[in-house]
């Protein structure tokens, strides 16, 4: 490191400010050093500062800058005009364009006049001079860290001098200055504060060439031991503190961080809190009274702290006068002296503190009174009835102004001669006449006589002696301890008005009160267990405080720890963890056991460890899975808090393996066609599925799909995989493994699955029955109805109209009745037999047809009878897609067979000739004529029954015979639907009467 440095930067040109580029990141503005007939110009140009140095003409301290008229500087020939090349000139991020070595961003009215500078350096035995007078600028050693944080491109060359010669300058060098960690802060400053609160600002140090980012303001939260925790982290420069205690002291210090570091912490600083509102001082003393003043003092009150800014006011009233207390000062002195005051005259005095919380209440009343004032002379000094040769009677009267006081006595005296010269005292006493008497006869005497007045006075006290150390009561507790202590021995002359105790927390040597009053005893609360504490005590009277008295040393009981600090977690493995912690504050009483809380989640941690160890190792742990703990520690005092709740996170390691497999049942293929085989069948296939494991952390890659026997099968990151190539009707022993980039998991379980068998061949189908719209199929040898347990099933299809197969039946029967159907059509139909192990082959097309329709039945026949004939006739039915439709009638006679007695189209036919006692019964049917098959019966009509009829005999009235003829019409008979109806209804009626029976002879 140089002892000194001078940078000279010259113009290499005969005019023109040179253009320095010496600017902090953080935009201040270094102190520049301008020689003689120099001066500096700081210009601001789009928020840049520049600072431009010109010469002067003639160098005039206090005159005009040169700025618009730059004289040309005087050549120097020994000296070479040195230009970095633009090439070494390299530009750096944190340097403005234009401000190394050229014009750049100058105003326009500077680019056409100046010119580029540069720097040259000379060495003579360690130190650094210039030759020249160029425009320059020295740096000093006290500047040299200065020049470090400028963060600049600087080029230097050398030149030595020896006796007045000089050499020839070196090569120029360029280097760039590196950023390094902030300077230290200065301590930060109180704002502002209320009794709860703080708020600090600092200042920004010097960055060194890189941006501060972050401060670090640390503080020891009051307790004084010189440990520090962190309070605030952040960019900002000022931070507020709140839920602080009144009237506490405490300490920061702050640090800088950039880029490049943390700066060293600032110095220690101490602030404290506001203070609440004072207690009432002592009552005021007197320092000395006079006949028209009063002097009084008064003590500040006890245990306001040092910073706190307390001021007061003495009040004063007069005795007598009415008024009342009255305000005669405002200060924060501790004495004053109150003047204008009545001589001989009582006044009473209080004293009120105030701080910027409020006022205090008044002290005790004090009583003070002014001094007498010198009595007057006695009047009328005479010589009472007539003189002897030896003696004379003096009588005089009382002076006019006894001076506020009686007067005590009076004293006489003779003086012989008309001199003066020397007087005798004669007479000393409270009588205002005396006898002078051992004269000398013929002589003459003078006499005097003048009076005094009762002075009083009264030494003032002074502070009580030092008491007894405070002695504890009882057994201390963990969190508080009773003191008592006795009177001091001496009390100074004024009886002991107040006692003080002042406390002393462990490894702190300034105490502070925690007791002020007039009792002998106190407790002191808020102490930590197992410390120890001093304490110590004064008393007060008047006069103040008295001294100290020695120091005591209680320790607290113990009490439970303190809380612990975050335990710490190494992960071993992915599935082991060590936590380790340190012991906390044990509070007088050693830790027992430490408890230690373990949980994959922070509300639901239990229990994992009691011992007295400072680690435990956690087993069985997940890879990649996210835990928290926490620790506290016990002892015979108690169990300290929890710590807080740390979170750490497992490594990742190899998949977990595959917990189940499953066959790949049917339609989850489906989902995905494309993955599926074109030729895929259950008996040669094994369809798989198993469900993701965890990844613990890292993806999975693909999957191992061991077979045994055969190669193992590599997959892709999928769940799903149909094996190939296999033998019907046979077991495998499957087992899968999952991998990822750490490599691979455990195998799972073995799985065994079966292929099925190949699936059966399709039966033959054959037509059993058939109608004009049904035919009823059968298949293969079994019966019409399956069993539940039958695990071969059949898939019967019918073609439809536009060449497609439809489904019609699917299941275990071995019949099928195809409904529907149009008569005399042709239909296609193809069997497919399955079972577990697939579906088989549909078989070959069997075409069945259907028979034509036969003629719809007809209703019954309407019968006329006429005389000995009758006419029968019925409906007509239209012809059948084409087919002419002709009708049979036959007829029954008695119990004879039915006769057929007409075929032909009409539709109705008259026979002659019956039997007037036979009894005739008649139906019709229906004749389909097909053109290119056999006729087509279709079903008889119901019979219709024509009774003979009935020969009424002689003497009937007309009565009779209108019945008969009524008789003689045939009946017809039900209709087949209109007999079904009835057996319902009778069925139904019978169910109701047999219900209302249950109900009325068994329910009730």
């Amino acid at each position: 490191m140089l002892d000194n440095v001078i940078f000279i930067v010259h113009n290499v040109s005969s005019t023109g400010p040179a253009q320095v580029p010496m600017m902090s990141p953080n935009g201040s503005v270094p102190q520049i050093y301008v020689p003689p007939g120099y001066v500096q110009q700081i210009i601001e140009e789009n928020g840049v500062r520049r600072v431009l140095v010109l010469p002067q003409t003639e160098f005039h301290p206090g005159g005009h800058s040169p700025l618009h008229h730059p004289p040309p500087p005087p050549p120097h020939a020994h000296l070479q005009a040195f230009i970095p090349h633009p090439h070494i000139m390299h530009p750096h991020p944190h340097l403005y364009s234009g401000m190394a070595g050229g014009t750049g961003d100058m105003n326009p009215q500077y680019i056409s006049q100046y010119h580029p500078a540069h720097t040259t350096i000379y060495s003579e035995q360690g130190q650094f001079t210039h030759t020249h007078t160029h425009t320059h600028f020295c740096f000093t050693k006290s500047e040299d860290r200065m020049l470090c944080h400028l963060y600049v491109l600087c080029v230097f060359r050398v030149q030595a001098m020896c006796n007045c010669l000089q050499g020839v300058p070196s090569e120029p060098v360029s280097f760039t200055t590196l950023s390094c960690e902030p300077d230290g802060p200065s301590p930060p400053r109180k704002a502002s504060g209320t009794k709860s609160s703080l708020v600090l600002q600092w200042k920004a140090p010097c960055d060194n060439g890189s941006k501060i980012q972050n401060y670090i303001l640390q503080w020891d939260e009051g307790k004084g031991t010189g440990a520090f925790e962190q309070c605030y982290y952040g960019p900002q420069k000022q931070y507020r503190l709140t839920k602080l205690s009144t009237a506490s002291r405490y300490y920061f210090r702050l640090a800088a961080k950039n880029d490049m570091g943390v700066s060293e912490f600032s110095d220690v600083v101490h602030i404290m809190t506001s203070c609440s509102v004072p207690a009432p001082p002592l009552s005021p003393e007197l320092v000395q009274s006079g006949v028209t003043w009063l002097c009084v003092r008064w003590h500040r009150p006890a245990g306001s702290p040092k910073e706190d800014e307390i001021s007061y006011v003495l009040e004063m009233e007069e005795e007598g006068s009415g008024y009342g207390f009255q305000a005669s000062y405002d200060g924060d002195e501790l004495s004053h002296t109150v003047r204008n005051l009545h001589r001989s005259t009582t006044y009473r005095f209080r004293v009120i503190a105030y701080n910027a919380e409020g006022k205090s209440n008044p002290s005790g009343v004090s009583e003070f009174t002014t001094a007498p004032d010198r009595p007057g002379c006695p009047c009328r000094l005479a010589v009472k009835g007539k003189p002897h040769p030896t003696s004379f009677r003096l009588t005089w009267d009382p002076p006019k102004d006894n001076g506020g006081s009686d007067v005590a006595k009076y004293v006489a005296e003779l003086s012989e001669g008309l001199s003066g010269s020397s007087w005798n005292q004669v007479y000393s006493g409270s009588a205002m006449e005396c006898v002078c008497d051992g004269l000398s006869p013929g002589c003459s005497y003078q006499a005097r006589v003048h009076c005094i007045s009762p002075l009083q006075v009264q030494t003032p006290p002074v502070p009580p002696g030092p008491c007894q150390p405070p002695r504890v009561v009882g057994k201390p507790k963990a969190r508080e301890v009773q003191l008592r202590w006795a009177p001091p021995l001496v009390d100074g002359g004024s009886a002991v008005s107040s006692y003080s105790v002042e406390m002393f927390a462990p490894q702190v040597d300034e105490g502070w009160e925690v007791y002020q009053g007039s009792e002998l005893d106190c407790t002191v609360g808020s102490l930590l267990p197992g410390r120890t504490y001093g304490f110590r005590l004064r008393a007060a009277n008047k006069a103040g405080y008295g001294p100290f008295s020695e120091r005591s040393e209680v320790t607290t009981g113990p009490g439970s720890p303190e809380v612990c600090r975050p335990p710490h977690v190494n992960c071993k493995s992915p599935t082991c963890a060590v936590i380790s912690w340190e012991a906390p504050p044990c509070n007088g009483a050693a830790v027992s056991e430490y408890r230690l809380e373990w949980g994959a989640a922070e509300g639901s941690m239990q229990m994992c460890y009691t011992g007295a160890a400072l680690s435990h190792e956690m087993k069985g742990l997940l890879p990649a899975t996210n835990y928290f703990c926490r620790v506290q520690a016990v002892n015979v005092a108690g169990v300290g808090p929890f710590s807080d709740a740390v979170l750490c996170q497992t490594p990742c390691s190899v998949p977990a393996p595959v917990s189940s497999v499953h066959t790949l049942q049917r339609g989850e293929d489906e989902e995905d066609e494309e993955a599926r085989p074109l030729l895929y069948s259950s008996s040669t296939c094994l369809g798989l599925r198993w469900e993701a494991p965890c990844d613990h952390g890292s993806e999975i890659m693909s999957y191992l799909i061991d077979l045994g026997e055969r190669q193992p099968i590599l997959t892709g990151p999928v769940t799903k995989y149909i094996i190939q190539n296999l033998h019907p009707d046979t077991t495998y022993r499957i087992r899968i493994q999952a991998l990822n980039s750490l490599g691979a998991g455990p195998f799972s379980h073995t799985f065994k699955l079966k292929t099925k068998p190949l699936p059966p061949l399709p039966p033959r189908l054959e037509c059993t029955a058939s109608s004009h719209q049904t035919l009823r199929l059968k298949w293969g040898d079994g019966p019409a109805k399956a069993q539940p347990t039958d695990s071969l099933q059949y898939h019967l299809q019918m073609e439809d109209k536009n060449g497609r197969f439809i489904s019609l039946y699917k299941g275990p029967c071995h019949t099928h009745k195809v409904q529907r159907l149009n008569e005399s059509t042709s239909y296609a139909f193809r069997i497919q037999a399955f079972n577990e192990a697939g579906e088989g082959p549909f078989s070959t097309v069997y075409t069945f047809t259907t028979p034509r329709s036969p003629p719809a039945p007809l209703k019954a026949p309407r019968v006329e009878r006429v005389d000995e004939s009758c006419e029968v006739s019925w409906e007509t039915l239209p012809p059948m897609k084409g087919d002419p439709v002709i009708y049979c009638l036959q007829s029954m006679q008695g119990n004879s067979e039915f006769k057929q007695i007409y075929k032909g189209s009409a539709t109705s036919y008259q026979l002659p000739n019956l039997s007037s006692s036979t009894e005739y019964r008649y139906r019709v049917c229906a004749i389909r004529q097909c053109q290119d098959a056999p006729e087509i019966i279709g079903p008889y009509s119901s019979t219709v029954i024509m009774l003979p009829p009935r020969v009424d005999t002689p003497g009937v009235s007309g009565a009779t015979g209108s019945k008969a003829a009524e008789a003689q019409k045939p009946k017809r008979s039900l209709t087949d639907e209109q007999f079904s109806f009835l057996i319902i209804a009778l069925l139904a009626v019978t169910s109701i009467l047999i219900a209302v029976a249950i109900q009325y002879f068994v329910i009730e």
